[in-house]
C-alpha cells in the first residue's frame, strides 16, 4: 500500500471511529507498527491529527476569534445558554468562562437575578450592566483571541472565590481524553476555577465531540453536567454516558 493510501486511510479512520490504534491498524495492513507511527508522525506534524500514547485523535480545526464565532451555531448556543440558566438559583456566585456560548447565558439571565457573576472576560462582564447581578472582573494579562484575562494576577484572584458553579468553555471534548483548549494558559486559568468551584459545567456546541486540543483542561469524570444540543447522534454521545457525569440536552 502507497504511503498517500496509507495517509486517507487514516483520515477516514479518525473521521468515521474518532481514533486510530496503532498497533490493531499494522496487524490489519500487514504492516510494521514502526511504519504506522510514522505515519501518524508525519500527519502529527502536518497538522491532521493528534498523537496520543498507541495511536491518534481527531484534532479541533483552529478557533476562529471571537467575532467570527459569535455567528457560528447561533441559534443552538441560545437553547444552551437558556438551559444554563435554569442551573442557577438566587444568591449564587456562578463563574462565567469566556466565548460565545457563555455570554448566551448572560443574554438569557433574568435582569432583576439576584446572583453574583464573577468572569475574566472583560466582553462577559459588558453584558451585564444592566443587570441587577453583581459582577466580579477578574483582572490580568488580556489573551486577545478569547478577551479573557490570563496571568499570575488572574490566578490569585481566582484563588479567593469559591463558585457554586463554573460554566466553563472549551474547544474539544473526548470520551478518553476530556476537554480542552487551544491556549496554554488559558488552560491554567480554566483548571484553576474548576479547583475553587463546587461544581463545573460546560456548554458544547456538536462539532465539538470526538476531538482533541493541545492543552487539557480536565477529565470528563470532574464535570458535573454537559449541555448538549438536542438531537444529536446518540452514538457521538454514547460514550460519554456512565462516565458520572450528567448529559442534559437544550
Amino acid at each position: 500500500m502507497l504511503t498517500s493510501q496509507r495517509r486517507a486511510l487514516i483520515s477516514a479512520r479518525l473521521a468515521n471511529d474518532g481514533q486510530v490504534v496503532a498497533g490493531e491498524l499494522a496487524a490489519e495492513l500487514n504492516l510494521s507498527e514502526d511504519t504506522i507511527r510514522r505515519d501518524l508522525r508525519d500527519m502529527a506534524a502536518a497538522g491532521l491529527l493528534k498523537r496520543v500514547h498507541g495511536g491518534a485523535l481527531p484534532i479541533a480545526p483552529p478557533l476562529p476569534d471571537l467575532e467570527a464565532r459569535q455567528t457560528i451555531s447561533a441559534d443552538v448556543k441560545k437553547r444552551l445558554g437558556r438551559k444554563a440558566v435554569e442551573l442557577i438559583r438566587t444568591g449564587q456566585l456562578i463563574f462565567l468562562d469566556g466565548g460565545t456560548t457563555n455570554a448566551e447565558i448572560v443574554r438569557a439571565l433574568p435582569r432583576e437575578m439576584k446572583v453574583t457573576i464573577a468572569t475574566h472576560s472583560p466582553a462577559i462582564a459588558s453584558l451585564l450592566a444592566k443587570h441587577r447581578a453583581e459582577v466580579i472582573l477578574i483582572g490580568g494579562s488580556l489573551y486577545k483571541h478569547s478577551m479573557v484575562a490570563t496571568g499570575a494576577a488572574a490566578l490569585a484572584a481566582i484563588g479567593m472565590l469559591r463558585p457554586d458553579i463554573f460554566f466553563l468553555g472549551a474547544t474539544a471534548i473526548h470520551p478518553a481524553h476530556g476537554l480542552s483548549t487551544g491556549d496554554y494558559e488559558e488552560a491554567a486559568i480554566k483548571r484553576a476555577i474548576a479547583a475553587r468551584s463546587a461544581e463545573t459545567i460546560t456548554l458544547l456546541t456538536e462539532e465539538k465531540f470526538g476531538a482533541v486540543s493541545p492543552h487539557h483542561i480536565a477529565g470528563i469524570d470532574e464535570m458535573a453536567g454537559l449541555i448538549v444540543p438536542a438531537g444529536m447522534d446518540p452514538h457521538v454521545l454514547a460514550p460519554y454516558r456512565g462516565q458520572n457525569v450528567q448529559l442534559i440536552e437544550a
